[in-house]
């Protein structure tokens, strides 16, 4: 089910809203757990038993390792493995298989393994769990219900953002619904459909249509063009899911932490990972990162431990030779400017526009590499984006992949991608006229974006195929 569609907003929605604001506290859990087990069976209903097994074997996992004196290290092991192991074979077998067959020149047959959705999400929410408590952070979840409705957690089940233990250990058990709570809520779930369905797929058709050429079939401009319709396109469609998925929560009484902070105004790569898909660069920094030694060890090692991070962001999300590469490509920016420190150097206007300028740069040709089909097309289009593939056979020109009102979402997508509206959602009561023009703004959002969810066929978020 998605968040962006009639069924989810005017159906499922308002009357688990109902019934969880109507029940008894000590029910509200159960509630919570049962319609976050229908939102994930709707779509996939045969994949409800993987994620239900998850969580059994984290729920004893973390049970005999609190019990335990002198095998913790062994049971910890042994948990991440089979974390892993579903995560494995569900999301890269097929990909491991077939560059097998392609390097060997070999002919295994293999089962077209079909991947869960939301598997890569759930998953590392179920082993900040277990580390959690491995590590003494948290204490072991006695109740497999509240651990269930920890890891299946509609809200941010699919696509995040991904929600550490320690961080809502305390709400599972203790928290409140608040008018204040509800009222941010719902401008924050107003303000992400929005982001996805007005700028995100506007700008998504633009670079489908790009991205659907042969690069010798468009011109340079056409290229940057689809680069940047996509970049925005991501950040729109991702940082919607995340805004609507932290609005939910807040509904229901949970305060999950942002997950994007305006990350196109970096000034550097470093600066951006703090801003990009936050929950996920804190998870690799406080569970692989930090545990490698982070940057308390010497240069050689710590370059090292940048790499394996990197390396295992890339693989995280996807099976494609595209994924491992974009990884690589920004842990390289990283460790250059971790040597470097240029991007900390202090100056004047120019300098500050140089690092800014820098920084798109990376990320934008970083995206083109995430989006490309295979590393061929990726490496062909960079290419054309240079000037570097003759143009022959152009069957379409330039203003065919972009309309009007395309181009009204992208000026929305430059002005939005700054942070001048980021207070909306936090208006007081005491600034009357204020809260009432954001209110008037955002029902106008709610009814127009409504208006094209009618219109729309199927369109996912792209962060579910991850």
């Amino acid at each position: 089910m998605l968040f962006s569609s009639m069924t989810f907003v005017f159906m499922f929605l308002p009357i688990v809203c109902s019934i969880y604001l109507l029940v008894r506290p000590e029910i509200k859990n159960y509630v919570l757990l049962i319609a976050s087990m229908l939102f994930y069976a709707w779509g996939e209903p045969r994949y409800l038993a993987i994620m239900i097994l998850t969580i059994v074997i984290n729920y004893y996992g973390a049970y005999f390792i609190s019990r335990s004196n002198h095998h913790k290290k062994w049971i910890l092991a042994a948990t991440i493995i089979a974390n892993l192991g579903f995560l494995f074979y569900f999301k890269y077998f097929n990909f491991v298989m077939r560059n097998i067959n392609d390097a060997f020149d070999a002919q295994f047959n293999f089962i077209n393994v079909i991947m869960p959705i939301g598997i890569s999400f759930y998953t590392f929410q179920a082993l900040s769990y277990v580390v959690d408590v491995y590590r003494g952070e948290a204490k072991v979840q006695k109740n497999v219900y509240k651990l269930a409705l920890y890891i299946s957690l509609f809200p941010q089940l699919v696509a995040g953002p991904i929600v550490k233990y320690h961080d809502v250990a305390e709400q599972i058990d203790n928290r409140t619904v608040t008018f204040d709570k509800v009222n941010y809520g719902v401008k924050c779930f107003i303000m992400g459909l929005a982001k996805k369905m007005l700028i995100a797929n506007t700008l998504g058709a633009v670079a489908d249509k790009i991205f659907a050429q042969p690069v010798e079939q468009f011109d340079v401009f056409t290229a940057w063009l689809g680069a940047f319709a996509y970049s925005f396109q991501l950040y729109y469609d991702f940082s919607g899911y995340s805004d609507m998925a932290i609005g939910l929560g807040a509904i229901f009484g949970f305060k999950f932490l942002e997950n994007f902070n305006y990350p196109y105004i970096s000034k550097s790569i470093t600066e951006f990972w703090r801003r990009w898909h936050i929950s996920l660069s804190t998870w690799f920094k406080e569970y692989l990162y930090i545990p490698l030694g982070g940057n308390r060890v010497t240069k050689q090692r710590n370059i090292f431990n940048l790499f394996v991070v990197f390396l295992a962001t890339g693989i995280w999300h996807g099976a494609e030779w595209t994924f491992v590469v974009w990884g690589l490509w920004h842990g390289a920016f990283i460790i250059f400017e971790k040597l470097t420190g240029w991007h900390k150097k202090e100056g004047g206007f120019k300098l500050s526009l140089a690092h800014h300028l820098y920084t798109i740069f990376a990320f934008v040709i970083g995206w083109v590499i995430f989006r490309a089909e295979n590393l061929s097309y990726a490496f062909n289009y960079i290419k054309n984006m240079f000037g570097l593939i003759p143009e022959h056979d152009i069957i379409y020109k330039r203003f065919y992949y972009i309309d009007n009102i395309e181009i009204i979402a992208f000026v929305a997508a430059i002005i939005c991608a700054m942070p001048i509206f980021n207070k909306l959602t936090e208006i007081g009561f005491k600034h009357k006229i204020k809260r009432t023009l954001v209110n008037i703004w955002l029902m106008c959002l709610f009814v127009l974006s409504v208006s094209v969810m009618a219109a729309s066929t199927y369109n996912p978020f792209i962060y579910f195929r991850f």
